[in-house]
């Protein structure tokens, strides 16, 4: 507890250090070994180089220039694969030194190459079978109204804000001043919504309900989010908001810190 500190908030909780490799099964498994860590992902960011400059040749020599298009799964970098930025870094590293590799992005090419052919995806996912049956399930079906209300309750909160930009002294439910929230302050609502709205609607969410793996921890964030979000919903609205409310919430969920709330106008 003492080392949680203020972390903890007076409750003994998972960290989220883990010890061990994540190789190995149950006692098997062995301390991390920092150091060894790092100099594998080294070593496979060389290897993946290499593999690259192969693969290179043989495409020039059906003679075009190719793009290849390395889409990694986000979610992986510092959950299952911890070395996975260090990996990014070295690799990139290494390949802006190449005299036949050059780093560029899907827009940044299409820009020097218009003429290309469109292709629509199906509607997929990682889910099991490829669909959004994980997601659309008996076990997690209520959440959906919920997220809906209060995503368009996001929508309709950021036009209003929006047409009142500067004028300080009327609330996006155009109600007179009268002790009514400064720009400033609702410039800080309207993030803290859009962050509890994010959060809220994390696809983990919905898959730890399916799965069971964690139904009871992931339920109660959809609700906590879902609460704190409507709470400071209708504080606001209502002319009659909470500051200390939402410090807390700022403190509680603090991700994305220059979120821009104008994107849901």
């Amino acid at each position: 507890m003492e080392h949680l500190g203020s972390i903890a908030r007076g409750t003994r909780k998972f960290s989220g250090v883990k010890y061990h490799r994540i190789t190995g099964r149950g006692d098997q498994k062995q301390v991390y070994d920092r150091t060894a860590a790092e100099n594998t992902a080294a070593q496979h960011a060389v290897h993946f180089l290499k593999q690259i400059h192969q693969q290179i040749a043989e495409i020039r020599e059906e003679g075009f220039d190719p793009i290849i298009v390395a889409p990694f799964d986000a979610e992986l970098f510092g959950h299952w694969w911890f070395e996975g930025p260090i990996f990014l870094d070295e690799f990139i590293r290494r390949a802006a030194i190449e005299q036949d590799v050059n780093l560029t992005t899907p827009s940044k090419y299409l820009a020097a190459h218009p003429t290309q052919q469109i292709v629509e995806p199906a509607p997929s996912t990682w889910g099991e079978n490829g669909h959004l049956a994980m997601w659309l399930d008996p076990s997690n079906a209520w959440i959906y109204p919920q997220l809906s209300a209060a995503a368009q309750k996001m929508i309709d909160l950021a036009k209003q804000a929006s047409e009142v930009v500067g004028q300080p002294h009327r609330l996006p439910g155009g109600r007179s001043a009268g002790g009514a929230p400064a720009l400033q302050v609702t410039d800080r609502v309207l993030k803290q919504l859009a962050r509890e709205l994010l959060l809220a609607q994390s696809s983990d969410w919905g898959f730890l309900m399916k799965t069971g793996t964690a139904r009871e921890y992931s339920t109660q964030r959809t609700i906590d989010h879902l609460a704190r979000f409507n709470r400071l919903h209708d504080q606001f609205v209502t002319n009659n908001l909470d500051e200390e409310f939402l410090r807390d919430c700022e403190w509680r969920d603090n991700i994305f810190s220059n979120v821009n709330w104008r994107y849901y106008a």
